[in-house]
C-alpha cells in the first residue's frame, strides 16, 4: 500500500492544495479556492472524486480543516507530545481508500490550544532533515504556530493571531483608513519591531492615526508599521535570541527573518511545501 501512487491533499478553510505523490516525489498537483467551507453539506465523497478526476485513481490522504468540525469528519486531535507514529494511528477513514489526519492539541497553564494541517508539515520538516529533531519551527501565517520540537516530536506549541489581527485592523479600526501603503522590511517596518518588542502594542496601535496626523511618519509607511508591530510582539515573545526555522512563503518569511534578525536572533528559511510532501508521504508509509 505505501509504495503505490498516493494523492496528498492540504485541505483548509478557504483553499486546497492536492499532490499525486510517487515514492514521495510529485509527479502532478493542482490547487483551488474550494476550501471545506465552500463544500456543500454531503458533498465531500463528489469533491474526493473530482480530485481524481484531475489527478488520477488513487488512494487519499487529506490533512487540514478537512479533519475539523466544520469539515468532512471530525478526526480529533492528538495530544503533545505528538510523533508521526501516533498520529498514523489516530487517522479515520470517512470511505474506503481516504484517510483523514488527524489534529494536534496542546493544553499549558490552563490554556488550550490546537492545529489542523500544520503538523504534518512540523513533522515532515523534521523527517526529511530540513531541521533537525530539536528545534524551534515557525509557521507564520493567519494564524503563527511557533512549535517547539523535541525528539523528532511536537513538544508543544503556541499560536498567535497575528496575520487576522493585522486583517481585522485594516478592515475595520480607525487606524484602517491609514494602511493602504506598501509592505516590506524596510525602517517602517523595522520601527514598528522596535516598538511591538516594547510590550505596549495597544498603545502603539492608537499611535498609528497619530503619527500620520502629527507627521511624525509618512501615511505610505503606516501598513509597514503596523506589520512591524504584531510580528515584532509575535517574534518577541518567542524568538528573541533564537534560532528559528521558518517555513513560510517568500514575502512573510521575509518579514519574519527580518524580525528574528532585528531581535537577536537567527532565521533558517524551510521549503514548506517541500515539508508537507515528507511529513505526507510518512503519514502514507505509516498505514502499511
Amino acid at each position: 500500500m505505501g509504495q503505490q501512487d498516493f494523492i496528498a491533499v492540504d485541505w483548509g478553510t478557504t483553499n486546497r492544495r492536492a499532490y499525486r505523490i510517487r515514492e514521495g516525489q510529485v509527479i502532478d498537483s493542482m490547487q483551488d479556492a474550494l476550501g471545506v467551507t465552500a463544500v456543500p453539506s454531503g458533498g465531500f465523497e463528489q469533491e474526493v472524486a473530482r480530485l481524481r478526476a484531475c489527478l488520477g485513481d488513487a488512494p487519499m490522504l487529506l490533512a487540514g480543516m478537512i479533519g475539523s468540525n466544520r469539515g468532512w469528519m471530525d478526526a480529533g486531535y492528538v495530544a503533545t507530545p505528538a510523533t508521526l507514529a501516533q498520529i498514523s494511528a489516530a487517522m479515520v477513514a470517512p470511505m474506503d481508500g481516504v484517510h483523514i489526519v488527524p489534529g494536534v492539541s496542546h493544553v499549558a497553564q490552563g490554556r488550550g490550544d490546537v492545529m489542523r494541517g500544520e503538523e504534518v508539515q512540523l513533522l515532515g520538516a523534521i523527517c526529511a532533515n530540513l531541521a533537525p529533531s530539536d528545534a524551534l519551527l515557525c509557521q507564520p501565517g493567519t494564524h503563527c504556530k511557533w512549535a517547539w520540537m523535541t525528539d523528532g516530536a511536537i513538544a508543544r506549541f503556541v499560536t498567535a493571531m497575528t496575520g487576522e489581527m493585522f486583517a481585522l485592523l485594516k478592515q475595520h479600526a480607525l487606524i484602517g483608513q491609514e494602511m493602504t501603503g506598501e509592505i516590506s522590511a524596510g525602517d517602517a517596518f523595522a520601527d514598528g519591531v522596535r516598538d511591538g518588542a516594547r510590550g505596549d502594542l495597544l498603545a502603539s496601535l492608537f499611535g498609528v492615526r497619530p503619527a500620520s496626523l502629527l507627521g511624525l511618519r509618512a501615511r505610505a509607511d503606516a501598513a509597514a508599521y503596523v506589520s512591524g508591530l504584531l510580528i515584532g510582539a509575535d517574534c518577541a515573545a518567542y524568538a528573541t535570541g533564537q534560532r528559528v526555522h521558518l517555513l513560510a512563503d517568500a514575502a512573510l518569511g521575509a518579514l519574519y527573518a527580518s524580525a528574528i534578525l532585528q531581535l537577536g536572533g537567527q532565521a533558517v528559511r524551510i521549503d514548506s511545501r517541500a515539508a508537507f510532501i515528507a511529513g505526507a508521504t510518512r503519514l502514507w508509509e505509516n498505514l502499511t
